[in-house]
């Protein structure tokens, strides 16, 4: 079972609230997850969540998502995206034509 920190979604519309949440990654965004590890709210800028909690699911194997990790590194962790973007391609001209 692969175990993801990630985010699911609370709030109304046009006013997220997430959960950091620690989840099988077969399980939809919102929907069961194995245990509560904090909250985020986009819109007052508050970010709390367990950093014990945090770290006992990294010991036993858990990856944050690119979007928690980003948070968590606000806090004092160090993790490493997995996104990385694509450069832009150029086109190549035959000039030999």
């Amino acid at each position: 079972m692969a175990v993801k920190i990630r985010l699911a979604r609370a709030g109304a519309k046009k006013k997220p609230f997430y959960k950091i949440v620690a989840a099988d990654s077969r399980m939809k965004r919102d929907g069961r997850f194995l245990e509560k590890l904090g909250t985020w709210d986009p819109i007052n800028k508050s970010l709390n969540f367990s950093k014990a909690d945090v770290e006992k699911w990294i010991a036993t194997g858990a990856s944050p998502t690119d979007s928690v990790a980003k948070l968590l590194n606000k806090e004092g962790f160090d993790f490493k995206f997995s996104y990385v973007p694509k450069a832009k391609q150029v086109k190549k001209t035959d000039e030999s034509e």
